[in-house]
């Protein structure tokens, strides 16, 4: 069975202040094209359909007609909703656009219950894990403490009880949207850290012929069997290095799996320049990045006039101004975003007790302060989902 494995498309997101819609459609054609011209079997989307739970009109026409080119196309799709969709409302008609080869997967009491396809070897079971929510699902689940490991551990066992329920020699996929441990993020996925820990080991996933994961936005591997798609378009800068693309995967008779990664089209490339601003218009090397969408970190020590105005003369693109002035690092005037960066919010409400008292908070202060993150973050699930 040939399966077209992506992810995290973000419909209704910009990029600074760019509205990316076009390229959204773009990649959908492209998705489309893709599906017809290479004969695939089925379509796998691992959450972020939206990029927030009230999508924009223009994002919501633009996934109605995917799913009409899709069903369209008779490929069968199998999608679930991700930590930026509203579970609840992308999962509405659920039942109804499945008859039409669409099946949406939002809810998590049904992981265990999967979508079933065939090719000439036999049965296809697609299990649709989406994103679990650990303060909201551990009831669900029978987990006694909220955590991303506990809750996929439980839902994963699920899938395996299924399986095992099943034919000898059915194949199995299991679609899920977490932040997976070997994964490398980039700065456009919003935390899901629980409990000061987000990442769940792959072992989780044992026992099924592929996993096709969203949430981290580059494309990576992280066994032949556990893969993450990406995202098809830039939605930061941290993103510059990223190769945009899907997974085009074989699943044999055998369960064995053999992958194709497809590019995917790019509205722009993305380029991170740093220097004085003199230097920046001046540098001949720099002549491949005119036409590109430009961050450019200043480094002079004391701001230029009319940076911006000065910069988009050479590079009209430039969408991201930031000024670094180079500095001794125990210099007080370094900024605190830098003194911040890579810093979880659980570490800062630590520094800032140290800094206040004079002493870190100890173990059982800690605990109360992951607590607190961890309501903060249902509370906000939940009053999002409600909108």
């Amino acid at each position: 069975m040939r399966l077209l494995h992506t992810s995290d498309w973000h419909l209704g997101r910009s990029f600074h202040r760019v509205n990316m819609l076009a390229a959204q459609a773009e990649f959908i054609g492209h998705l489309v094209t893709t599906a017809r011209e290479r004969d695939v079997d089925a379509v796998v989307v691992s959450g972020d359909v939206y990029d927030r739970a009230v999508p924009p009109l223009a994002a919501v026409e633009l996934f109605d007609d995917a799913l009409h080119r899709l069903a369209d196309l008779g490929v069968p799709t199998v999608m679930i909703s991700g930590n930026h969709d509203s579970a609840r409302r992308l999962g509405v008609g659920a039942g109804l656009i499945g008859r039409a080869g669409i099946h949406l997967r939002t809810e998590p009491s049904a992981a265990g219950t999967p979508v079933v396809l065939a090719d000439a070897h036999g049965d296809v079971a697609f299990y649709g894990l989406p994103y679990l929510e650990p303060a909201l699902v551990k009831d669900e689940f029978g987990v006694e403490k909220a955590g991303h490991e506990a809750v996929l551990a439980a839902a994963m066992d699920r899938v395996r009880a299924d399986l095992a329920t099943r034919a000898p020699g059915t194949r199995s996929v299991v679609l899920a949207h977490a932040f997976v441990t070997g994964g490398e993020p980039s700065d456009s996925e919003r935390d899901i850290t629980v409990g000061g820990v987000a990442a769940v080991p792959a072992g989780v996933f044992d026992g099924v012929d592929y996993v096709a994961l969203g949430h981290l936005h580059g494309c990576q591997t992280l066994t032949d069997r556990v893969r993450y798609s990406g995202s098809p378009l830039p939605y930061s800068f941290s993103e510059a290095a990223h190769r945009k693309s899907m997974w085009l995967v074989d699943l044999a008779a055998d369960g064995t799996v053999d992958a194709e990664r497809l590019d995917c089209p790019v509205p722009r490339a993305l380029a991170r320049i740093r220097g004085t601003l003199e230097d920046l218009l001046a540098d001949p090397e720099l002549a491949r990045h005119e036409e590109a969408w430009v961050e450019a970190t200043l480094t002079d020590p004391v701001r230029p006039a009319d940076p911006m105005a000065r910069l988009a003369e050479r590079f009209p693109h430039t969408l991201s101004l930031v000024f670094d002035p180079e500095r001794a690092e125990d210099d007080p005037e370094v900024s605190y975003a830098r003194r911040l960066a890579g810093r979880s919010d659980q570490q800062i409400a630590e520094d800032f007790v140290a800094h206040v008292r004079g002493a870190g908070p100890d173990a059982q202060e800690q605990g109360v302060l992951r607590e607190a993150f961890d309501a903060v973050r249902a509370d906000e699930t939940v009053r999002e989902v409600a909108r």
